[in-house]
């Protein structure tokens, strides 16, 4: 079982978040980032909305700093920690954007990359970048083939439904020979298309006995993760229900946890990062 975080400031939802986040800078970030990386935390994460409606974003939060930039920017000031985007809306981008893009993060960060992706389900942000809705699940599978074609080669050669490519030149790509693809969503499609297409499920908004219900259901592959959020933990003054929510995850079937904590400040984030980590000794 491995610990990553789900990354403070960088996206925001209402009530879910520290007051402090309001206030944090970039320099907060890296101070968190650096202190998990020298910790041995699995992984940092950042998502993605491009814009988010006012009426919307106040159930679901506006504040999305872009993964792409947030995240090259943490990679230069870390050398361990993974760098997960949780998650990139497959409809946003054409899959060679993607294998350019974040081939480059790979690249630059020696290897780091898992690259979280959704189908999406924002109407308004779909319209408003005129991509097409009603079809979104089936584009998503076409382009999760494309990308696997694509991510890690520098002439890579694809024939969809939806997307077709040869004769390419996409150069610097991943170092990784398999950049793990996280598929996210809550549905029983989403399991499906996480086993059929990647290499790990980060589902969302289900209580651990739904978790349970619906990977019974299915034989995993060997080496699939299932990335499972902890929610706001407090080891430092909690360290009996610390365990106890995070060992209920590992019942439902995490084998990896995205961590947040409960915490007034970027140095209190930072305790609560040391305290977690002498607990399940991840140093070692």
């Amino acid at each position: 079982m491995r610990i990553g975080i789900t990354s403070p400031i960088v996206t925001r939802f209402p009530g879910a978040h520290g007051d402090w986040e309001e206030s944090a800078d970039v320099a907060d970030l890296a101070r968190i980032a650096t202190t998990a990386d020298s910790l041995g935390f699995n992984h940092l994460t950042c998502s993605e909305h491009v814009a988010v409606p006012v009426t919307i974003a106040r159930h679901r939060g506006g504040t999305y700093w872009d993964p792409l930039a947030t995240l090259g920017f943490l990679a230069g000031r870390t050398e361990r920690i993974k760098l997960a985007t949780l998650v990139l809306v497959l409809g946003y981008h054409h899959p060679l954007e993607i294998a350019k893009r974040y081939g480059t993060l790979d690249s630059i960060s020696a290897g780091r990359l898992i690259l979280g992706l959704g189908v999406g389900s924002l109407r308004d942000e779909f319209e408003l970048l005129s991509v097409p809705f009603a079809d979104r699940g089936a584009r998503a599978d076409d382009a999760l083939a494309a990308l696997r074609a694509a991510m890690s080669t520098n002439v890579p050669r694809y024939r969809g439904e939806f997307y077709e490519f040869s004769d390419l030149v996409v150069e610097p790509h991943a170092v990784q020979s398999h950049v793990p693809f996280w598929i996210g969503g809550r549905t029983a499609r989403s399991l499906r298309r996480a086993i059929e297409l990647g290499d790990g499920w980060v589902p969302f908004g289900l209580s651990p006995e739904e978790l349970e219900t619906l990977l019974d259901q299915h034989e995993l592959p060997p080496g699939f993760d299932v990335v499972l959020s902890a929610g706001r933990l407090d080891p430092a003054d909690d360290e009996d229900g610390t365990r106890r929510a995070i060992d209920r995850l590992v019942q439902a079937g995490a084998t990896t946890i995205s961590a947040g904590f409960t915490a007034s400040s970027a140095s209190h984030y930072c305790d609560q990062l040391e305290k977690l980590a002498g607990l399940y000794d991840l140093a070692s």
